[in-house]
C-alpha cells in the first residue's frame, strides 16, 4: 500500500452537532504537534490522556478537557493525530474549529480520515466501509455484523480466496512454460478439482455476503389493497405503534408513509400506501399514483384483501388486479414479487395459515391473519425473511454492501468460465487470465484494484470527522 503522500493537515467535528457532555474535534497531519503546543502551552505525551486547558491565540481560555496526541504511523490514519474532547456546546466547538483553522490546517472532507487510514495501510476498503456502517446500523445484528467486518473477517475470508486464485493462476502459467514436460497440468485432474474447490469456497462467501447485504440495506415492502382492506392497521400492527390514521372511512389514506422495522434483525422498510380504486378527487387520485409507484420499486408487494368480503382464486388474480389498476403486475417478473395478505379473520372466525396458490407455472404465498388481533402476524414476518432468503447469522457474520455483491458475482463468471476452458479447449492461457480477472474483481472488494472515483464515493458518504 503506498503512503499517503499528501502534505495537509485536516480537522473536523467528530461529534454530531447539538449540545451534549462531551464535544470531540479530530485533527490529522504534520501540524498536529504543532498545534498541541499553541493551545496546551505544553507538548503532550504520546498516548497519554492529559486533562488540560486549552488557549486560543491570545491565551485566552477556551476550555478544559481530555487532550490525546498519537504520532503516526500508530495512529487511526497513520499520521500524526490529535483529539480534543471537550465540552460539548456548539459555541465552545465552533471556537475551538476557528482557532484550529488559524494554525494551518484544512477542514477535513466527509470520511477524510478514514480514507487516509486506507491509503495509508492502517485498513482495507471493507474495513474502512464498515466504520460507517457500524455508524449507521440500525439493529444489534447489523451492528454486531459491521463489528466482525470492521475487525477484518471479510477481509480475511476474500484474502484466503484470493490466494487460492493466485495459487493456481501460478500453477498453470507454469505447467505453459514448461509444456515439454510429460505431465499435462491441465488434465491431470488436480487443477479442475482445486478450481471446484474454489468455486465452493467462493459460493459461501458470496451466501454471507448477501446475508450481510440484507443486514445493511434491508428489503422494501408495499402494502397496497382497496380501500378499507386494512392496511394501515397491518402497519400499525408490524410497527408496533399507531403510525398510521385508521378510521372505516374509505380512502383515509392520501399519501405513502413509511416506518422501518426490524423482524429478528432484518431491517424492513414498510410503505403503506393509499387504496386503489377509481376516484375523481384530485388528491387521491395523487395518492393512488404515488402508491403504483412505490409498487413498482419494491422488493416484496403485500397485496391485502378483506377475508370477509374479498375472496380471490388465483384464477380471478388478473382481473382483480386489473380492476386496481396494477395488470403490470401479473407479468412474471413482476407476480414473484406478489404475496396475498387476506386480512380480517377475526371477522369470520377463521384460523391464522400459511399456504402456497398453484397455478400452471406460478406460485404466490398467501398469509391469512387478523391485523387487528395480530393473529397471524408472526406467520407473516416470517414470510419476509423467507423472500428475501434471510436467517440470523448469529456469529460469524459479516456486514457487506451490494458493490460487495457484484465483485462477488463476476469473480464467480471468470471462474466458472475457466472451468469450461479447462472443460473444453483447455487453453491454459485462457484459463489463467480467467484467473487473472476472477483476482482482480476481488482486489476491488478490498481496494486492492480500485479506481479514484469509487474511493471518492464510498468516502464521500461518511460523516465529516470519521
Amino acid at each position: 500500500m503506498t503512503l499517503n503522500t499528501d502534505s495537509d493537515t485536516i480537522c473536523a467535528i467528530a461529534t454530531p452537532p447539538g449540545r451534549g457532555g462531551v464535544g470531540v474535534l479530530r485533527v490529522s497531519g504534520p501540524l498536529s504537534k504543532h498545534i498541541a503546543n499553541t493551545l496546551l502551552h505544553f507538548t503532550p505525551d504520546p498516548r497519554h490522556a492529559h486533562y488540560s486547558k486549552i488557549y486560543d491565540s491570545n491565551s485566552e481560555l477556551i476550555d478544559q478537557g481530555i487532550v490525546i496526541y498519537f504520532p503516526g504511523p500508530n495512529s487511526f490514519t497513520g499520521e500524526d493525530v490529535l483529539e480534543l474532547q471537550g465540552h460539548g456546546g456548539s459555541y465552545i466547538l465552533d471556537r475551538l474549529l476557528k482557532e484550529v483553522l488559524l494554525l494551518g490546517p484544512r477542514l477535513a472532507r466527509p470520511g477524510e480520515f478514514s480514507e487516509r487510514a486506507f491509503i495509508n495501510g492502517k485498513m482495507d476498503l471493507t474495513q474502512a466501509e464498515a466504520i460507517a456502517d457500524l455508524i449507521e446500523s440500525s439493529s444489534e445484528e447489523a451492528a454486531r455484523s459491521a463489528i466482525r467486518t470492521l475487525q477484518g473477517d471479510f477481509s480475511k475470508l476474500i484474502s484466503s480466496l484470493s490466494q487460492s486464485i493466485v495459487d493456481l493462476r501460478v500453477y498453470i502459467e507454469a505447467s505453459i512454460d514448461f509444456a515439454e514436460e510429460e505431465i499435462d497440468f491441465l488434465t491431470e485432474g488436480k487443477t479442475a478439482q482445486t478450481l471446484e474447490s474454489i468455486l465452493i469456497e467462493l459460493d459461501s462467501i458470496l451466501a454471507q455476503a448477501k446475508q450481510g447485504a440484507i443486514l445493511r440495506e434491508g428489503m422494501s415492502v408495499v402494502i397496497a389493497g382497496k380501500p378499507n382492506a386494512g392496511k394501515s392497521s397491518l402497519l400499525n400492527a408490524l410497527a408496533g405503534k399507531d403510525s398510521a390514521i385508521v378510521t372505516d372511512i374509505a380512502g383515509t389514506t392520501r399519501d405513502t408513509l413509511v416506518e422501518q422495522i426490524n423482524v429478528d434483525g432484518m431491517p424492513v422498510h414498510i410503505t403503506d400506501t393509499a387504496g386503489l380504486r377509481q376516484s375523481d378527487d384530485v388528491v387521491e387520485k395523487e395518492g393512488i399514483r404515488r402508491a403504483i409507484k412505490a409498487i413498482s420499486d419494491a422488493d416484496r408487494i403485500m397485496l391485502v384483501l378483506d377475508a370477509s368480503q374479498d375472496d380471490v382464486e388465483l384464477s380471478m388474480l388478473p382481473a382483480f388486479l386489473a380492476s386496481l389498476g396494477l395488470d403490470d403486475l401479473f407479468a412474471q417478473a413482476n407476480i414473484n414479487r406478489l404475496s396475498i395478505v387476506r386480512n380480517k379473520i377475526d371477522l369470520i372466525d377463521q384460523d391464522s395459515s400459511v399456504r402456497t396458490l398453484h397455478s400452471d407455472n406460478m406460485a404466490i404465498t398467501e398469509i391469512s391473519l387478523s391485523a387487528k388481533s395480530q393473529q397471524g402476524l408472526e406467520l407473516l414476518r416470517q414470510h419476509l425473511k423467507d423472500c428475501m432468503g434471510f436467517s440470523p447469522s448469529g456469529e460469524g457474520g459479516f456486514i457487506a454492501r451490494r458493490r460487495h455483491l457484484d465483485a462477488l458475482k463476476r469473480t464467480k463468471t471468470f471462474l466458472e468460465q475457466a472451468k469450461a476452458q479447462l472443460e473444453g479447449q483447455r487453453e491454459g492461457e485462457i484459463v489463467a487470465e480467467d484467473l487473472k480477472q476472477a483476482h482482480r474483481c476481488l482486489g476491488e472488494i478490498t481496494g486492492e484494484f480500485t479506481t479514484d472515483d469509487l474511493l471518492g464515493k464510498i468516502f464521500s458518504s461518511f460523516c465529516v470527522g470519521k
